[in-house]
């Protein structure tokens, strides 16, 4: 696949492919955000739009988009937020243009749909790391940097615990378990044969986690993996709605142990003020024992 960069000076178009924003704070944290990172911003024409839970309606979601893949003048596409509604649009991208000059396209949660699709349809890496209107930490801002210059973006994870052990190589898929379970059984699922795979989500009880992964492997993409990175599950329900509960610890166990695949859970990446930015499609080594997520290429 091709990796593409950009450094100082680049154009970046800030667009909204899912859900809305706020306002015009978060619009201008994301202004500040690039151009701390030495960034040129440049607003989609639509980000301001509001339909219900979405960014404006398809059709102005999917025209910032395919503008910013499709001008010479934009050299990268950071997504604003997450929500829903970039599946809604997968059909219509410019996935030629995109083609033609790779461009990294960066984002997380709902953006997995369009990590998935551009994998798919395009052979391009792109970036799965903060929203344009986060509030960058240092540790999420130094990733970022990495990421976007060709270098080293994750390392190890402190934070993280052995599931089991063993190393792998592979190219690197995944990001939201939901979008991934949506997105199963479309065209634009990603590839998982011989990928190292990274799973995290938000507001999801265990039984929900459970049920995404098991569809997931009774379609047959878990035993397709060499290895599996879990990310944060942050802000998840204490029980379901019938007062019953089971640790995540248990799920991820279990699923793990029937794989036997090297594996890890706790890495920083998801729904989290620190976390890694990752280059979806790009070739990486994961190292359970060391809890070590190294990207090769």
């Amino acid at each position: 696949m091709r990796r593409p960069t950009i450094g100082a000076g680049a154009r970046v178009a800030l667009i909204a492919p899912g859900g809305p924003l706020k306002g015009e704070d978060d619009l201008q944290r994301a202004e500040d955000n690039a151009r701390a990172l030495g960034w040129e911003p440049r607003r989609g024409s639509h980000v301001l739009a509001c339909d219900g839970y979405l960014a404006g309606n398809d059709g102005d979601r999917l025209a910032d988009l395919n503008a910013a893949l499709t001008d010479d003048d934009v050299d990268a596409v950071w997504c604003l937020r997450g929500g829903y509604g970039a599946m809604r649009i997968l059909n219509s991208v410019d996935y030629a243009a995109l083609r033609r000059r790779p461009k990294p396209l960066i984002g997380y949660s709902d953006v997995t749909a369009l990590h998935a699709a551009i994998a798919t349809r395009c052979e391009v890496v792109s970036y799965h790391g903060p929203t344009a209107r986060a509030e960058l930490t240092p540790f999420a801002k130094a990733s970022l940097e990495r990421a976007l210059h060709g270098e080293e973006s994750c390392g190890t994870a402190i934070t993280a615990s052995m599931l089991h052990p063993g190393r792998a190589r592979g190219r690197l898929v995944g990001g939201n378990l939901a979008l991934l379970s949506a997105l199963a059984g479309t065209p634009y699922e990603p590839n998982y044969h011989d990928a190292i795979l990274i799973v995290e989500d938000v507001n999801e009880a265990a039984y929900r986690i459970d049920r995404m992964l098991t569809q997931l492997r009774l379609a047959g993409r878990l035993a397709r993996c060499r290895g599996i990175v879990f990310g944060q599950f942050t802000d998840m329900p204490t029980a379901a709605s019938d007062g019953s509960t089971r640790p995540l610890d248990d799920v991820l166990r279990e699923v793990v142990s029937a794989l036997e695949v090297p594996s890890i859970a706790g890495a920083p990446i998801g729904h989290v003020a620190d976390q890694w930015t990752v280059p979806l499609g790009a070739i990486a080594e994961l190292d359970a024992e060391s809890r070590t997520l190294r990207i090769l290429d």
